[in-house]
Protein backbone atom coordinates (compact mmCIF):
# COMPACT_ATOMS: atom_id res chain seq x y z
CA UNK A 1 0.00 0.00 0.00
CA UNK A 2 1.35 3.33 -1.09
CA UNK A 3 1.29 7.03 0.67
CA UNK A 4 0.12 8.97 -2.46
CA UNK A 5 -0.45 13.05 -2.13
CA UNK A 6 -3.60 13.95 -4.25
CA UNK A 7 -5.59 16.96 -6.00
CA UNK A 8 -2.99 19.31 -5.40
CA UNK A 9 -4.59 22.84 -5.24
CA UNK A 10 -3.51 24.96 -8.31
CA UNK A 11 -1.74 27.64 -6.02
CA UNK A 12 -0.71 26.78 -2.64
CA UNK A 13 -2.01 28.00 0.91
CA UNK A 14 -0.22 28.29 4.28
CA UNK A 15 0.21 24.59 5.52
CA UNK A 16 -2.08 25.48 8.82
CA UNK A 17 -4.80 25.01 6.21
CA UNK A 18 -4.13 21.54 5.63
CA UNK A 19 -6.39 21.49 2.38
CA UNK A 20 -2.99 21.84 -0.18
CA UNK A 21 -3.22 18.35 -0.92
CA UNK A 22 -4.64 14.90 0.24
CA UNK A 23 -2.69 12.36 1.48
CA UNK A 24 -3.93 8.73 1.31
CA UNK A 25 -2.84 5.31 1.49
CA UNK A 26 -3.81 4.01 -1.63
CA UNK A 27 -3.96 0.18 -2.70
CA UNK A 28 -3.36 -0.41 -5.82
CA UNK A 29 -4.72 -3.36 -7.91
CA UNK A 30 -1.75 -5.75 -8.61
CA UNK A 31 -3.86 -7.87 -10.89
CA UNK A 32 -6.01 -5.72 -13.76
CA UNK A 33 -8.38 -7.75 -15.98
CA UNK A 34 -10.78 -6.31 -18.32
CA UNK A 35 -14.13 -4.99 -16.60
CA UNK A 36 -17.15 -6.44 -18.46
CA UNK A 37 -19.53 -5.26 -16.49
CA UNK A 38 -21.00 -2.22 -18.68
CA UNK A 39 -24.06 -1.26 -20.06
CA UNK A 40 -24.37 1.33 -22.66
CA UNK A 41 -27.41 2.81 -23.91
CA UNK A 42 -26.74 4.39 -26.82
CA UNK A 43 -28.30 4.45 -30.51
CA UNK A 44 -26.85 7.07 -32.72
CA UNK A 45 -23.78 8.47 -31.90
CA UNK A 46 -20.33 6.40 -32.70
CA UNK A 47 -18.32 4.83 -30.08
CA UNK A 48 -15.00 3.43 -29.85
CA UNK A 49 -12.22 2.97 -27.92
CA UNK A 50 -9.61 5.34 -29.45
CA UNK A 51 -9.12 7.78 -26.58
CA UNK A 52 -6.38 10.05 -26.21
CA UNK A 53 -3.20 9.79 -23.25
CA UNK A 54 -2.25 13.83 -23.42
CA UNK A 55 -1.34 14.65 -20.09
CA UNK A 56 -3.67 16.43 -17.97
CA UNK A 57 -3.25 20.08 -17.30
CA UNK A 58 -4.31 19.35 -12.94
CA UNK A 59 -5.54 15.76 -12.25
CA UNK A 60 -5.83 14.18 -9.03
CA UNK A 61 -1.87 13.05 -9.37
CA UNK A 62 0.85 11.74 -11.99
CA UNK A 63 1.21 8.06 -10.33
CA UNK A 64 -2.74 7.40 -10.76
CA UNK A 65 -3.31 9.32 -13.98
CA UNK A 66 -0.12 6.91 -15.74
CA UNK A 67 -1.85 4.24 -14.13
CA UNK A 68 -4.83 4.84 -16.31
CA UNK A 69 -2.63 5.59 -19.51
CA UNK A 70 -1.11 2.49 -18.88
CA UNK A 71 -3.29 -0.12 -17.20
CA UNK A 72 -7.08 0.89 -18.75
CA UNK A 73 -9.53 -1.60 -18.52
CA UNK A 74 -12.04 0.26 -20.24
CA UNK A 75 -11.78 2.60 -22.48
CA UNK A 76 -14.78 4.54 -24.00
CA UNK A 77 -14.81 7.38 -26.58
CA UNK A 78 -18.14 8.90 -27.91
CA UNK A 79 -18.63 11.50 -30.93
CA UNK A 80 -21.63 12.47 -30.82
CA UNK A 81 -24.03 12.65 -34.27
CA UNK A 82 -25.89 15.84 -35.99
CA UNK A 83 -29.01 14.69 -33.52
CA UNK A 84 -29.59 14.83 -30.06
CA UNK A 85 -28.38 12.08 -28.13
CA UNK A 86 -29.04 10.50 -24.87
CA UNK A 87 -26.22 8.12 -24.12
CA UNK A 88 -26.75 6.17 -20.68
CA UNK A 89 -22.85 4.38 -19.48
CA UNK A 90 -23.36 1.96 -16.04
CA UNK A 91 -20.35 0.13 -14.51
CA UNK A 92 -21.76 -2.23 -12.60
CA UNK A 93 -19.21 -3.35 -9.87
CA UNK A 94 -20.18 -7.13 -8.88
CA UNK A 95 -18.06 -10.47 -7.52
CA UNK A 96 -15.93 -10.54 -10.80
CA UNK A 97 -15.80 -6.78 -11.65
CA UNK A 98 -14.00 -5.48 -8.74
CA UNK A 99 -11.86 -3.16 -9.82
CA UNK A 100 -12.03 -0.74 -12.90
CA UNK A 101 -9.64 1.63 -14.68
CA UNK A 102 -11.80 3.68 -17.10
CA UNK A 103 -10.80 6.37 -20.03
CA UNK A 104 -14.13 7.84 -21.46
CA UNK A 105 -13.23 10.88 -24.32
CA UNK A 106 -16.34 12.79 -25.01
CA UNK A 107 -15.90 14.50 -28.60
CA UNK A 108 -19.00 16.77 -28.81
CA UNK A 109 -19.61 17.99 -32.10
CA UNK A 110 -23.63 18.00 -31.68
CA UNK A 111 -25.88 18.42 -28.67
CA UNK A 112 -26.24 15.38 -26.37
CA UNK A 113 -27.11 14.31 -22.69
CA UNK A 114 -24.67 11.86 -21.19
CA UNK A 115 -24.93 10.00 -18.04
CA UNK A 116 -22.22 8.24 -16.05
CA UNK A 117 -23.12 5.85 -13.37
CA UNK A 118 -21.31 3.71 -10.76
CA UNK A 119 -22.93 0.95 -8.82
CA UNK A 120 -21.70 -1.57 -6.53
CA UNK A 121 -23.86 -5.26 -6.71
CA UNK A 122 -21.19 -6.80 -4.37
CA UNK A 123 -20.23 -5.49 -0.22
CA UNK A 124 -16.63 -6.57 -1.11
CA UNK A 125 -13.62 -3.82 -1.57
CA UNK A 126 -13.85 -2.01 -4.92
CA UNK A 127 -10.98 0.27 -6.83
CA UNK A 128 -11.95 2.61 -9.38
CA UNK A 129 -9.67 5.31 -10.75
CA UNK A 130 -10.54 7.15 -14.26
CA UNK A 131 -10.35 10.06 -16.79
CA UNK A 132 -13.03 11.79 -18.11
CA UNK A 133 -12.13 13.76 -21.00
CA UNK A 134 -14.76 16.23 -22.65
CA UNK A 135 -14.08 18.67 -25.95
CA UNK A 136 -17.08 20.58 -26.32
CA UNK A 137 -17.10 22.42 -30.13
CA UNK A 138 -18.73 25.90 -30.92
CA UNK A 139 -22.53 26.29 -30.62
CA UNK A 140 -22.82 22.37 -28.50
CA UNK A 141 -25.26 22.23 -25.61
CA UNK A 142 -24.09 19.10 -23.53
CA UNK A 143 -25.16 17.77 -20.23
CA UNK A 144 -23.13 15.79 -18.43
CA UNK A 145 -24.78 13.87 -15.22
CA UNK A 146 -21.95 11.35 -12.83
CA UNK A 147 -23.68 9.40 -10.42
CA UNK A 148 -21.25 7.54 -7.72
CA UNK A 149 -23.58 5.09 -5.72
CA UNK A 150 -20.41 2.69 -4.73
CA UNK A 151 -20.50 0.62 -1.17
CA UNK A 152 -18.61 2.41 1.45
CA UNK A 153 -15.27 0.11 1.29
CA UNK A 154 -14.40 1.44 -2.17
CA UNK A 155 -11.73 3.78 -3.27
CA UNK A 156 -13.01 6.26 -5.93
CA UNK A 157 -10.75 8.07 -7.75
CA UNK A 158 -11.83 10.00 -10.86
CA UNK A 159 -10.57 13.53 -12.97
CA UNK A 160 -12.70 15.33 -15.23
CA UNK A 161 -10.84 17.62 -17.77
CA UNK A 162 -13.38 19.92 -20.00
CA UNK A 163 -12.31 22.53 -23.18
CA UNK A 164 -15.20 24.54 -23.87
CA UNK A 165 -15.43 26.52 -27.26
CA UNK A 166 -17.12 29.52 -28.65
CA UNK A 167 -20.99 29.82 -27.91
CA UNK A 168 -20.42 26.06 -25.93
CA UNK A 169 -23.04 25.72 -23.01
CA UNK A 170 -21.97 22.51 -20.62
CA UNK A 171 -23.50 21.28 -17.46
CA UNK A 172 -22.45 18.65 -15.20
CA UNK A 173 -24.49 17.05 -12.73
CA UNK A 174 -22.38 15.00 -9.91
CA UNK A 175 -24.27 13.04 -6.88
CA UNK A 176 -21.47 11.91 -4.94
CA UNK A 177 -22.86 9.81 -2.20
CA UNK A 178 -20.81 6.28 -2.54
CA UNK A 179 -17.39 5.45 -1.18
CA UNK A 180 -15.29 4.83 1.21
CA UNK A 181 -12.99 7.56 -0.24
CA UNK A 182 -13.83 9.77 -2.76
CA UNK A 183 -11.59 12.35 -4.53
CA UNK A 184 -12.25 14.25 -7.36
CA UNK A 185 -10.64 16.72 -9.65
CA UNK A 186 -12.39 19.17 -12.07
CA UNK A 187 -10.85 21.36 -14.62
CA UNK A 188 -12.74 23.61 -17.08
CA UNK A 189 -10.28 25.54 -19.95
CA UNK A 190 -13.16 27.57 -21.03
CA UNK A 191 -11.32 29.20 -24.13
CA UNK A 192 -13.80 30.12 -26.26
CA UNK A 193 -15.90 33.62 -26.45
CA UNK A 194 -19.26 32.95 -24.11
CA UNK A 195 -18.86 29.89 -23.43
CA UNK A 196 -20.30 28.87 -20.66
CA UNK A 197 -19.97 26.26 -17.72
CA UNK A 198 -22.04 25.39 -15.29
CA UNK A 199 -21.30 22.54 -12.39
CA UNK A 200 -23.78 21.59 -9.43
CA UNK A 201 -22.55 19.16 -7.24
CA UNK A 202 -24.56 16.96 -4.62
CA UNK A 203 -22.41 15.24 -2.04
CA UNK A 204 -23.14 12.76 1.43
CA UNK A 205 -20.89 11.87 3.97
CA UNK A 206 -21.65 8.91 6.44
CA UNK A 207 -19.37 6.88 9.26
CA UNK A 208 -15.51 7.29 8.17
CA UNK A 209 -16.34 8.43 4.65
CA UNK A 210 -13.83 11.05 3.11
CA UNK A 211 -14.70 13.20 0.38
CA UNK A 212 -11.70 15.47 -1.63
CA UNK A 213 -13.36 18.08 -4.04
CA UNK A 214 -10.75 20.42 -6.24
CA UNK A 215 -12.87 22.43 -8.86
CA UNK A 216 -10.96 24.79 -11.15
CA UNK A 217 -11.79 26.44 -14.19
CA UNK A 218 -9.38 28.66 -16.01
CA UNK A 219 -11.56 31.67 -18.51
CA UNK A 220 -9.88 33.06 -21.81
CA UNK A 221 -12.50 33.79 -24.11
CA UNK A 222 -14.23 36.73 -23.76
CA UNK A 223 -18.00 36.88 -21.96
CA UNK A 224 -17.44 33.57 -20.68
CA UNK A 225 -18.68 32.27 -17.48
CA UNK A 226 -18.51 29.69 -14.81
CA UNK A 227 -21.07 28.58 -12.18
CA UNK A 228 -20.17 26.21 -9.80
CA UNK A 229 -22.31 25.07 -6.77
CA UNK A 230 -22.07 22.39 -4.34
CA UNK A 231 -24.41 21.10 -1.67
CA UNK A 232 -23.49 18.62 0.81
CA UNK A 233 -24.02 16.90 4.03
CA UNK A 234 -21.97 15.20 6.44
CA UNK A 235 -23.16 12.63 9.65
CA UNK A 236 -20.92 10.94 12.43
CA UNK A 237 -17.11 11.01 11.81
CA UNK A 238 -16.99 11.97 7.44
CA UNK A 239 -14.55 14.41 6.02
CA UNK A 240 -14.81 16.89 3.39
CA UNK A 241 -11.91 19.19 1.62
CA UNK A 242 -13.88 21.46 -1.10
CA UNK A 243 -10.90 23.81 -3.14
CA UNK A 244 -12.51 25.62 -5.57
CA UNK A 245 -10.46 28.06 -7.96
CA UNK A 246 -11.50 30.60 -10.37
CA UNK A 247 -8.48 32.10 -12.43
CA UNK A 248 -9.45 35.09 -15.04
CA UNK A 249 -6.84 34.95 -17.53
CA UNK A 250 -5.65 37.15 -19.90
CA UNK A 251 -8.34 38.01 -22.64
CA UNK A 252 -11.60 36.92 -20.68
CA UNK A 253 -12.93 40.48 -20.86
CA UNK A 254 -16.58 40.86 -19.39
CA UNK A 255 -16.71 37.33 -17.99
CA UNK A 256 -18.28 36.28 -14.80
CA UNK A 257 -17.07 33.55 -11.99
CA UNK A 258 -19.25 32.48 -9.39
CA UNK A 259 -18.78 29.91 -6.85
CA UNK A 260 -20.54 28.37 -3.37
CA UNK A 261 -20.23 25.73 -1.33
CA UNK A 262 -22.85 25.06 1.98
CA UNK A 263 -22.42 21.88 3.79
CA UNK A 264 -24.78 20.35 6.28
CA UNK A 265 -23.15 18.68 9.51
CA UNK A 266 -25.50 16.80 10.70
CA UNK A 267 -22.66 15.19 13.86
CA UNK A 268 -20.43 17.15 16.02
CA UNK A 269 -17.90 14.74 14.77
CA UNK A 270 -18.00 15.14 11.26
CA UNK A 271 -15.51 17.83 10.01
CA UNK A 272 -15.79 20.56 6.72
CA UNK A 273 -12.98 22.51 5.21
CA UNK A 274 -13.45 25.10 2.22
CA UNK A 275 -11.05 26.74 0.57
CA UNK A 276 -12.54 29.02 -2.56
CA UNK A 277 -10.35 30.99 -4.69
CA UNK A 278 -10.48 33.77 -6.98
CA UNK A 279 -7.76 34.44 -8.97
CA UNK A 280 -7.38 37.22 -11.72
CA UNK A 281 -4.95 38.78 -14.69
CA UNK A 282 -7.75 40.62 -16.76
CA UNK A 283 -9.93 43.74 -15.99
CA UNK A 284 -13.74 44.43 -16.35
CA UNK A 285 -14.76 40.68 -14.97
CA UNK A 286 -16.87 39.73 -11.95
CA UNK A 287 -16.18 36.75 -9.54
CA UNK A 288 -17.73 36.05 -6.64
CA UNK A 289 -17.21 32.86 -3.93
CA UNK A 290 -18.89 32.11 -0.75
CA UNK A 291 -19.21 28.67 1.28
CA UNK A 292 -20.67 27.92 4.78
CA UNK A 293 -20.90 25.32 6.65
CA UNK A 294 -23.38 24.38 10.16
CA UNK A 295 -25.94 22.29 11.74
CA UNK A 296 -29.52 21.32 10.81
CA UNK A 297 -32.23 24.64 10.90
CA UNK A 298 -33.95 24.54 14.70
CA UNK A 299 -36.87 25.98 13.56
CA UNK A 300 -37.40 23.89 10.54
CA UNK A 301 -36.49 20.89 12.74
CA UNK A 302 -38.95 21.71 15.35
CA UNK A 303 -41.44 23.17 12.21
CA UNK A 304 -41.41 19.43 10.93
CA UNK A 305 -41.47 17.36 14.25
CA UNK A 306 -44.25 19.08 15.11
CA UNK A 307 -46.53 17.41 12.91
CA UNK A 308 -45.73 13.80 14.42
CA UNK A 309 -42.40 13.72 12.41
CA UNK A 310 -39.47 11.54 14.22
CA UNK A 311 -36.11 13.62 13.83
CA UNK A 312 -34.38 11.25 12.13
CA UNK A 313 -37.48 11.65 8.82
CA UNK A 314 -37.06 15.18 9.59
CA UNK A 315 -33.81 15.29 9.11
CA UNK A 316 -34.30 13.03 5.86
CA UNK A 317 -36.78 15.44 4.48
CA UNK A 318 -34.68 18.64 5.33
CA UNK A 319 -31.82 16.93 3.50
CA UNK A 320 -33.60 15.40 0.66
CA UNK A 321 -35.05 18.91 -0.03
CA UNK A 322 -31.31 20.57 -0.16
CA UNK A 323 -30.32 18.27 -2.50
CA UNK A 324 -33.66 18.53 -4.67
CA UNK A 325 -33.20 21.21 -6.89
CA UNK A 326 -29.80 19.84 -8.69
CA UNK A 327 -31.27 15.91 -8.26
CA UNK A 328 -34.28 17.58 -10.29
CA UNK A 329 -32.29 18.34 -13.56
CA UNK A 330 -30.58 15.03 -13.66
CA UNK A 331 -32.52 14.01 -17.57
CA UNK A 332 -33.82 10.46 -16.42
CA UNK A 333 -36.98 9.96 -14.08
CA UNK A 334 -36.08 6.44 -13.08
CA UNK A 335 -32.35 7.78 -12.28
CA UNK A 336 -33.89 10.42 -9.83
CA UNK A 337 -35.63 8.28 -7.79
CA UNK A 338 -32.83 5.99 -7.84
CA UNK A 339 -30.20 8.58 -6.18
CA UNK A 340 -33.62 9.53 -3.59
CA UNK A 341 -34.02 5.89 -2.51
CA UNK A 342 -29.87 5.61 -1.86
CA UNK A 343 -29.80 8.92 0.16
CA UNK A 344 -32.35 7.80 1.62
CA UNK A 345 -30.61 4.70 2.41
CA UNK A 346 -27.87 5.85 3.73
CA UNK A 347 -29.05 8.37 6.15
CA UNK A 348 -30.94 5.44 8.41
Amino acid sequence: MEKLKLNNTPVRTARNFAINNIELPVEIPNKIKNFESVEITNSKSNIDNEVSNKELTYGIGKILEELVFKNANNKIRIQTTKQKEDIKIIYNFDENNLNLINQIEILAENDANIIIIYKSKTSKQCFHTGIIRTIAKENVQLNVTIVNLLNEETNNFEAIENTLYQNSNVKYTIIDIGGKTSVSNYYSNIIGNNANNVLKTIYLGKDKQIKDLNYIAELRGEKSNIDIDVQGDLNDEAKKNFKGTIDFKRGCKKSKGNENESCMLLSNRAKSIALPMLLCTEEDVEGNHSTSSGKVDEKQLFYIMARGISYKEAVKLIVKSKFNKIIETVQDSELKEEILKEIDERLN
